[in-house]
Formats: structure tokens, sequence, C-alpha cells
């Protein structure tokens, strides 16, 4: 007998869709925050607001123990238009919880309310209602605000959502989860002319073509070939008419990697192979190297325990083990460099075909939204429990 439910739960599903209607970007979640925190302080928890400018911490304490477990749901949205036709859809224009945040909120929300009417733990639970995963790290930007040091945490956990796994599926992986995730711009500063007259000029639309097929060579010939690394070109920019040749061109990548030594080759040989080429070709270059979310790496003994719960929540063909690392990255990754714990996938899916995630038509499952609420309880009451862990 498990104790996973798939039952449709209308007060769950009446927060997300609230949530869902008021999306906004990192750092600017004012009404999500205004919501979360009334919600928070309905419940009887301490509330603390500001960290990381919109983020809450949310603490509930029982018992005489001192140890403590951190919870972690985002809540920023995406600068996407939504196309879902859902009558709760956004009401805020270019703007849309087009990653499921607002269930991952909503999910620890009506956990929180649970552990508040049980109070069958012993110890401090703090729940992380984080701003900007998105785009400003605001993992990193809470901590920087004394997340750790205001609130210990003996372990912290996060979890995100699916839809390419099966529904109810819990999917770990202990060691490399998710990739670092840097970006670089890359700017050829030629000589502008006439294309009829190349000789006249330093063209860096050539320079930029010849940088970005040996940025190729940097995986295939400096990288071990058992270490997993991506760089992608998503952008090359110059130039207005097929007559003139530019004064300079623009290239911006993103690089990533789960290896913290192979994220600094990376750097090197980027900036190796821009300049080079570009003093080959008689030209000048600016490299703009920006390192963004660091690897995320989850602790095996952390990982091994959360498992064992998913186990016994879910059942044994509930849980799974992911066949590799993902190259996506997630600011998660701030945390457990700072604490132990372990950050894992819940699968979400409604059919074989569901829209991705970031697409303007994807919708997160509601029927999900128990099962994400219970599960927290579940960890949160075992770690707590009168037996050492």
């Amino acid at each position: 007998m498990t104790k996973q439910t798939t039952n449709f739960d209308p007060d769950l599903v009446a927060t997300r869709h609230h949530l869902h209607k008021i999306p906004e970007i990192g750092l600017s979640e004012f009404k999500t925050s205004d919501y979360v925190a009334g919600e928070l302080a309905a419940m009887g928890f301490e509330v603390t607001r500001g960290l990381a400018k919109t983020g809450i911490v949310a603490t509930l304490r029982n018992g005489t123990s001192n140890r403590s477990i951190g919870i972690r749901a985002d809540f920023d949205a995406l600068p996407i238009q939504e196309e879902t036709g859902a009558d709760y859809a956004s009401t805020h224009p270019g703007l849309m919880h087009a990653c499921g945040h607002d269930g991952h909120t909503a999910m620890l929300l009506g956990a929180a309310k649970r552990l508040a009417d049980r109070k069958q733990f012993n110890g401090t639970v703090h729940l992380l209602f984080q701003p900007a995963e998105e785009n400003f790290g605001g993992a990193k930007l809470m901590i920087e605000d004394g997340l750790f040091e205001r609130f210990p945490c003996d372990a912290v956990f996060g979890l995100h959502n699916d839809p390419t796994l099966p529904f109810g599926e819990f999917a770990f992986i202990d060691g490399p989860m998710m990739a670092a995730a840097d970006e670089c711009t890359i700017t050829v500063i030629g000589k502008g002319g006439h294309g009829a007259q190349p000789q006249a000029a330093s063209d860096p639309i050539v320079c930029g073509a010849s940088i970005i097929m040996a940025l190729q060579t940097i995986l295939s010939r400096n990288v071990h070939p058992m270490d997993q690394a991506v760089i992608t070109v998503g952008a090359f920019n110059g130039g207005i008419a097929s007559n003139v040749i530019p004064a300079s061109t623009e290239m911006k990548l993103t690089i990533r990697a789960f290896d913290n030594n192979v994220r600094d080759e990376l750097e090197r040989r980027v900036r190796l192979i821009a300049e080079g080429q570009a003093t080959s070709y008689g030209m000048q270059v600016d490299v703009d190297y920006e390192r963004g979310y660091p690897p995320m790496y989850n602790p095996k003994r952390e990982t091994d325990y959360v498992r064992s719960v998913a186990r016994r929540f879910a059942g044994e063909d509930k849980v799974k083990t992911l066949p590799s690392p993902e190259m996506g990255s997630e600011d998660f990754a701030y945390f457990l460099e700072e604490k132990p714990g372990c950050f894992f996938l819940l699968g979400t899916a409604k059919t074989d075909d569901d829209p991705p995630l970031h697409h303007p038509e994807y919708d997160f499952n509601d029927d999900a939204l128990p099962i994400g609420a219970a599960f927290w309880v579940e960890l949160a009451e075992d770690f707590l429990s009168e037996a050492e862990k």
C-alpha cells in the first residue's frame, strides 16, 4: 500500500491558477510574493521577506530537536506570450509561467498547510520561496543575503516538474545532474568598406566565421572524450546589405560543462581561439565571458535517502534513475554548493506529446499538485523524525 495520491485537489488547483494568472519576471515578483507571504502567515508560519528582494523564508518549529530542513520552490515566470487558451491564462502580456514554477509554489504551499495542521515533526522546517531562478540566480542572491546563517538547514531539497517523464514518476541521479551554463559575446572589430572592394576593408564576417569553425575543435581536441561539454553559437550578427562590408560582427555563445576544470579549460580555449583568429586576420576582438550557474552536484548520501523516501511514498515502479546528467542548468546548484541535499524530477506528462518547458502552450499538470505536496510533507516529517538520520 503506497501513500501516493492523484486525487484532484480543488484548493491546490485554485492556488496554482491564481499564481498562473499573475506571472512576474525575476526580482519583480511583487504580487506573487505578497500572495505567498499572506497565505503562509495565515497558516501560522514565521514569514521573513526581502531575501533576494522578493524571496521568502517561512519557518515552522515543533518539538525540541535542533534538526532543520530546507525545501525550495521557485516562483518567477518567463518573458513568453502565453498561447494555452486557458481561462486562467496570464493577465500580464508577454509573461507566462512556462516552466511550471506556479506548480512548484502551489505544491509547497499545500505542503505548508499540511505541515502546520499536523505538526508531526521534531525540529524546524524552512520553506524557501525563491525568486529569479530563470535569470538572475535568485538562489545565490538569497545566500548572499545570509540565508543559511539566518536560517540554518541541515540539508536542502528541491524538485522540478518534467512533462517528458511519465506522470507521478520520481527521477534521481547522484553526482553531476545539471550543467554549468556560461555565456560569451565575441565582438570582432574590422574595417568596413564596399563589398566590391574587399581588399580595401578588413572583413569581420569572414573572421567571425573562422572563429566559429575553430571553436568546434575545442570539444574534439581539447576536452577529454569522456567529459561532456557543449559550445553553441546561437547568434551571429553583422552587416545590413549584400554590398557592404560591416565594421564589426558579434556572436553569442552558450557554453555548458559538468566539471569545473573542464569549464575553466573551455573559457581559456574560447578566449585563445577568438584572439588568435582575430590576430591572424589583422583585426581586434573583444571577448565578454560571463560565468553563469555552476554545475549541480547531488551528493550520494542525501540522494539515496530521498530515493528511499520516494520508494516508500510512491512505490518501487515509480522511482527511476536518470540515464545521464542533463545539459540544462538550475540555480539550485548554489544551494548544493553550500549544503548537502538533493534535487530531483517529478514526472507530470499528460500525454505522449505534451508541450515542453518554456513553450507558449505549456501548462503545469494540476493532477500532480497533490503528489508533490504530499511528498514534501512525507520528506519533512521523515527527515525531522525522532530517529537519527
